[in-house]
């Protein structure tokens, strides 16, 4: 008499992996394309801060800032001044946040500013390339040329 074996067959286990495999080909792409999204969108708020801040900066000071480091945080026990206003995070004043690198330009006598946002890796990071001045408009580059002030502001 034969024994019955308990357990799955090599083909019942081929199947089960081939759908794995396919629900994870499915579900990889949209993965990636939402983390792009979600890099971009914080590109989008980053540059809003910026904005803010840089307005806040300018009724304390009387000007624009020089450089991005002049919004980050004060040092340990020292107070607030034009060289470090404590307006934005450390991250953000190090120029580099969630894939995207930002460029600070400070205009002749600091009485304007420009700023670029353009992603680390584009083809991972984000797609978009942002800038903005102070305007506080923020226009967007999808062509990968780089975004400049003639460049189609976000809706």
């Amino acid at each position: 008499m034969r024994n019955k074996q308990k357990g799955f067959s090599l083909i019942e286990l081929l199947i089960v992996v081939a759908i794995i495999l396919i629900i994870a080909a499915i579900a990889i792409p949209n993965l990636l394309r939402s983390k792009i999204a979600a890099n971009q969108a914080s590109a989008v708020g980053s540059l809003r801060t910026l904005n803010t801040a840089c307005i806040a900066y300018s009724t304390s000071y009387g000007q624009f800032p020089s450089a991005l480091t002049n919004l980050g945080p004060i040092a340990s026990g020292g107070t607030a001044s034009s060289t470090s206003a404590d307006l934005i995070d450390s991250v953000l004043a190090g120029g580099s946040k969630s894939g995207y690198t930002f460029v600070f330009g400070a205009g002749g006598s600091n009485q304007s500013y420009t700023i670029t946002a353009t992603p680390i890796t584009p083809a991972t990071t984000g797609q978009n390339m942002y800038f903005t001045d102070q305007s506080g408009v923020i226009r967007v580059d999808t062509s990968g040329s780089g975004a400049t002030v003639a460049s189609t502001p976000i809706g």
